[in-house]
């Protein structure tokens, strides 16, 4: 980690990092997601800050804490419907001590994810396999072809645009797949990937084109309000698509509250990503990595936060 990044007291990356962490408890995030819902019309996707694993206690901790998580979704009385409900994301690297990044086997990462997405298709709810870095790309496809396979058709996936190869994996997406697309915050190197932004979200255009047209559900992630708005009022009547083929997704925390609200004025179903911490030292931890894999987020961070006032 860059030593600058190290030297950020933790109550300073806290007091940016607040806004956009839903707590340090799972019984917070389902608050908050429920106070969304009962307050705004947005619906949420939830997603435990848990990277880096270092011991076992910490895998097995994180595997309870999903188990729990899906549990908590299926029998909140705050969610009357399966649309009301949150869904439940999951980060592979959350389940292994041998992260593929650092030249380890992912040993774990299957299994868990086994058997979170096995309790929740018995309890009704939607998960979707998350994507990091180039990495875990290819692991995550496979798991997710496996799982499909295997007749788990409440999961979905998260392709980054960013990525030269992205093109060539939306041709083998199961069918129908629920795909959320993003540019991706991880860095790449240009070999692998684009560094331009704009071609990044020129990109996102064209898949949620391709995968709308293919019968895929899309859920379109950016912050963008020029590119949403196209993606809305251009991608989505070109393919003739209704407002049950797709979402608009933004991050918790992120000031877009007039363009959220006039989207659900036009009858589009918005969703949160809405990360938690099973304590303030895991954000803490979280967001010092972001800030370590993409400097410019401290600008971003301190732009919304001013925004807010």
């Amino acid at each position: 980690m860059n030593p600058l990044i190290r030297l950020i007291p933790a109550p300073l990356v806290r007091f940016f990092a607040s806004p956009y962490v839903a707590g340090d408890s799972l019984a917070k995030a389902m608050d908050t997601a429920a106070a969304l819902w009962a307050e705004r019309s947005l619906t949420s996707s939830l997603d435990l800050l848990a990277e880096d694993i270092e011991d076992r206690a910490t895998v097995d901790r994180n595997l309870a804490t999903y188990l729990d998580m899906v549990d908590a979704v299926a029998s909140d009385p705050r969610f009357a419907t399966d649309g009301e409900r949150p869904t439940v994301s999951i980060k592979l690297s959350s389940y292994t001590t041998e992260p593929l990044e650092r030249g380890g086997d992912a040993a774990g990462s299957g299994d868990a994810v086994r058997r979170i997405v096995e309790r929740a298709r018995a309890k009704g709810v939607r998960t979707t396999l998350d994507m990091e870095s180039r990495h875990w790309t290819d692991f995550t496809l496979d798991l997710l072809d496996e799982l499909h396979a295997a007749g788990h058709q409440h999961l979905g996936c998260v392709l980054q645009t960013r990525l030269n190869r992205t093109r060539a994996d939306l041709d083998r997406l199961p069918e129908r797949i629920r795909t959320r697309l993003v540019i991706g915050i991880y860095a790449e190197p240009e070999e692998v990937a684009v560094t331009d932004k704009r071609e990044m979200k020129e990109r996102m255009l064209v898949y949620a084109r391709v995968l709308l047209e293919r019968g895929h559900y899309v859920e379109f992630a950016t912050h963008d309000e020029a590119c949403v708005r196209r993606f809305v009022g251009e991608i989505v009547p070109a393919v003739g698509a209704t407002a049950e083929q797709f979402e608009v997704q933004m991050l918790y925390g992120v000031p877009r509250a007039k363009l959220l609200e006039e989207l659900r004025g036009q009858g589009i179903r918005c969703r949160l990503y809405v990360p938690f911490a099973l304590g303030w030292p895991e954000a803490v931890a979280y967001l010092r990595r972001r800030l370590d894999e993409y400097p410019q987020m401290m600008f971003l961070v301190a732009r919304n936060w001013f925004r807010r006032g």
